[in-house]
């Protein structure tokens, strides 16, 4: 008796529990596209939540809109040239566009351009006018993130030549002789980027100082001779003579 109760005890238990199961089964398989929906729209969100976090799709219209990690780690950003100035550029950013997120996430489109420096270039007139020359309004540009000066970026400036190739505007400066390598201020002195632009940009400027270009093309003797001439105290001392003697003579 005993044993066939515990029998029973025992097929009883075991017929819940598949009842339990048969009817989880069931439930699942009945409202399968709603937990599809869920799972979607779970996911869904937390790319929303996460793309707000890091603003991935957002438009930057100062230097201080930035995250500081942008600039830490070098992040580039895309922009479309709107003035080239004796100091730099001025920059429409560009946000990356992601199907539905852009339309979601973007909530304005400032109107002032970011303040762009090349950095690690102190520029000449000449390389002023090539670069206003080389750089037509709305051109699209990549400016990787180097350091920030209050409301100014500083950046390494390279633009598209094909689909495969871009030139960096800082070296291509610095190669032509229309520009002199400086210091970058405002960056981590121990990053391994830093160093490394500092080396391209100083190793730009040496070739354009081999070749004689831009800058480093020296003056022919002729020059040199007026210059010198020009500059002799002597010479100033004859000159104020000179109009002095013919100043009294018309007395």
């Amino acid at each position: 008796m005993a044993e066939s109760r515990r029998e029973n005890l025992t097929e009883n238990g075991e017929h819940r529990s598949f009842n339990i199961v048969t009817t989880l089964s069931r439930f699942a398989d009945d409202n399968l596209n709603i937990f599809r929906n869920i799972s979607t729209g779970l996911a869904f969100a937390g790319v929303i939540v996460i793309a707000r976090s890091i603003k991935l799709t957002a438009t930057f219209g100062c230097a201080s809109e930035i995250p500081l990690w942008f600039i830490e780690r070098n992040v580039s950003l895309r922009g479309r040239v709107r003035s080239v100035s004796n100091q730099g550029l001025q920059v429409d950013h560009v946000p990356i566009h992601v199907p539905l997120l852009s339309s979601l996430l973007t909530k304005r489109q400032p109107l002032t351009p970011l303040e762009v420096r090349l950095a690690g270039v102190e520029l000449t007139p000449e390389g002023c006018n090539w670069l206003g020359q080389q750089l037509r309004p709305a051109e699209m540009v990549w400016l990787r993130l180097v350091g920030r000066q209050d409301e100014t970026l500083q950046c390494v400036v390279s633009v598209s030549t094909g689909r495969l190739f871009s030139v960096c505007l800082n070296e291509e400066l610095l190669q032509l002789g229309l520009g002199r390598a400086t210091s970058i201020e405002g960056v981590d002195l121990h990053s391994r980027f830093h160093w490394r632009l500092q080396q391209r940009l100083l190793q730009a400027e040496l070739r354009a100082e081999k070749r004689r270009r831009g800058l480093w093309r020296e003056e022919s003797l002729w020059n040199r001779v007026t210059r010198a001439v020009r500059d002799n105290m002597l010479v100033h001392t004859l000159k104020h003579l000179l109009g002095w003697t013919s100043r009294r003579k018309d007395q």
